[in-house]
């Protein structure tokens, strides 16, 4: 089940560097891609950066639309992160190539890939000069989710081991999230 992640709490969905689909939405037109360079950048509003190439059919959807999503996947994902990451939106539908289903966003109008451990759903923040030299993207985080097999208590519990979240590495390699410790703070 889908669970509110408190805004305040948004940058540890992605704090730990995990793969994302980037999805986006504009014109009855709907694209997700696979990216790896995507981090949290701001606690209060809560901020992404993300990095999304010239060439990707993504980034002109959300680039018109002005908001995406970034999906959080775990293991389960991991052949459709690849698929999705292979191809061009503008040539084939991956969501209907691919049997990925979705649910619209609650703030945007990207879609929320389902079976992902977590999603940020997030507004662009124009920055032309950033996003034209160096294809990298802003956004404020407007609602975070997570599925609760993932996420209790403001961690990550991975309770449902395919949903540990990936980390790429290259030519289809991942690692997957591995085990929690937990240190006390206390002095």
């Amino acid at each position: 089940m889908r669970v509110a992640v408190p805004l305040e709490q948004a940058y540890k969905l992605l704090n730990h560097g995990p793969v994302t689909l980037v999805s986006a939405a504009h014109g009855g037109q709907a694209n997700v891609m696979a990216a790896s360079w995507a981090m949290p950048l701001d606690f209060a509003p809560p901020r992404v950066a993300l990095v999304v190439d010239k060439s990707a059919y993504t980034r002109e959807l959300l680039l018109a639309a002005g908001g995406f999503v970034l999906g959080i996947p775990g293991r389960k994902l991991a052949q459709a992160v690849v698929q999705v990451g292979s191809c061009c939106g503008r040539e084939v539908d991956k969501f209907a190539a691919f049997g990925l289903e979705w649910q619209p966003g609650s703030q945007v109008a990207a879609p929320l890939v389902q079976g992902c451990a977590a999603w940020l759903e997030c507004r662009l923040m124009p920055e032309p000069a950033n996003q034209e030299h160096y294809d990298l993207f802003l956004g404020e985080v407007l609602a975070a989710w997570a599925d609760d097999q993932a996420w209790r208590d403001g961690r990550w519990v991975f309770a449902d081991p395919e949903l540990r979240t990936l980390h790429y590495v290259a030519g289809g390699q991942f690692f997957l999230t591995g085990e929690s410790l937990v240190v006390d703070t206390a002095d």
